[in-house]
């Protein structure tokens, strides 16, 4: 998935590879635009005519396996082969699907993985009278504040918008609460659910958000950053790399921490990884060459070369110990880059896809959002929004 032209080279060094090791199997490598991906292979598995490995992400991938679209790779792949990757990582490529009989479906293989990390302003923090950021939301509605009284700034933006980020969503899961109980209805009208409505209602009607947070997505946070208005940015590691050309004076004042987590220190991982069709005529060469693709020597490669991170226990390990080693020589003028990708590595160990593959997923973020946004904007309480998000989330399901 876009992965062309830039790699062109990696996969066909990859496939010839391959070819050389198994004389008998041709590979074709098709590289598809991120926005036609969905549609084409909607149209190749209605169609039964579905490539024998596609690269998809979780969300995606879980909506056709909830179909029954995919080979599932709990009876296929080995035990031995399945402890290779990272289980946390392993685990979200799984769904369970209950007709007629429940049972664990794992849809994926992992492949290459990317997470947030926390890029904050030191000037401003110092500013504020803060010498270490945030590492909770707890820690961070403080942070904010002090922000806000001593430099007429914000602390941070997270948006709002059902078609925006997850970080919102996300934050339920961080703060120990479920989304969904094992039957797919509301688990979140609780007390500890209402905590988290009350946590960002308050922010808000605090005047310690932005009010773009209701209209504005992902983007402005980066432009706000990048200004010098905003004290703290979750991030990928390698968008540093923009500040520094956007902005190198804000880069300069930049440091790196990890992302920030609720009680439960969970921290979210994206994903994404290798499926085989149900209907796949070669299986078996499929299931050959997903593994190929993502076995520790080639994930590793990969990850060093477009700079994301493995998912396979032994590239993780080599991709930290060669970061330390190119720290440790002091020869990359850019060291704060290194240290965000170490610290990026070396959350993959309690990371997680924190938003459970889920069957109408799309449709329970924006009911969420909407009723966060109507207490926020003080036309529900808070009790009434989290009731009512959990009965419109009920309503869908049982209509479905």
């Amino acid at each position: 998935m876009q992965l062309s032209p830039q790699f062109n080279d990696y996969f066909r060094q990859l496939n010839e590879e391959f070819e050389k090791n198994n004389p008998s199997y041709k590979v074709k490598w098709i590289d598809v635009p991120w926005s036609a991906m969905e549609s084409k292979i909607l149209t190749a598995v209605s169609s039964k005519n579905a490539p024998d490995v596609v690269n998809l992400n979780p969300d995606f991938a879980a909506s056709l396996a909830s179909r029954q679209a995919w080979l599932n790779l709990d009876e296929e792949i080995p035990p031995q082969e399945k402890q290779q990757y990272l289980e946390k990582i392993w685990e979200g490529n799984s769904i369970k699907i209950c007709s007629p009989d429940c049972k664990k479906i794992v849809f994926g293989i992992p492949w290459y993985l990317t997470t947030t990390i926390t890029v904050y302003n030191r000037e401003l923090l110092r500013q504020a009278g803060i010498t270490k950021p945030p590492q909770t939301f707890t820690e961070l509605a403080t942070v904010a504040a002090k922000v806000k009284e001593k430099t007429g700034k914000y602390a941070f933006f997270v948006p709002f918008l059902p078609n925006d980020s997850n970080e919102v969503l996300q934050s339920f899961i961080q703060m120990g609460v479920k989304l969904v109980d094992e039957e797919g209805k509301a688990a979140f009208n609780t007390p500890e659910g209402l905590a988290v409505f009350q946590y960002w209602v308050d922010l808000y009607q605090k005047g310690l958000l932005p009010p773009e947070v209701l209209t504005q997505g992902h983007r402005h946070a980066v432009e706000l950053y990048q200004a010098g208005e905003l004290a703290l940015l979750g991030t990928g590691a390698e968008f540093l790399k923009t500040i520094a050309t956007n902005a190198p004076s804000i880069y300069q004042q930049s440091d790196v921490a990890p992302q920030i987590t609720g009680n439960t220190g969970k921290r979210n991982v994206a994903v994404m990884n290798l499926v085989i069709p149900k209907d796949s005529k070669n299986t078996s060469a499929a299931l050959q060459y997903a593994l190929f693709v993502t076995n520790g020597d080639n994930q590793l490669r990969f990850s060093q070369q477009a700079n994301v991170l493995p998912s396979h226990r032994q590239a993780l390990s080599q991709y930290i110990k060669n970061l330390e080693e190119e720290m440790a020589k002091g020869e990359n003028p850019d060291n704060l880059l290194l240290k965000a990708r170490k610290i990026s590595a070396q959350q993959l160990e309690t990371a997680s896809v924190l938003i459970p593959p889920l069957k109408n997923l799309g449709q329970l973020k924006r009911i969420i959002y909407e009723n966060l946004q109507q207490a926020m904007l003080n036309q529900k309480t808070v009790q009434q929004a989290i009731t009512d998000a959990a009965n419109q989330w009920n309503n869908i399901r049982e209509g479905a």
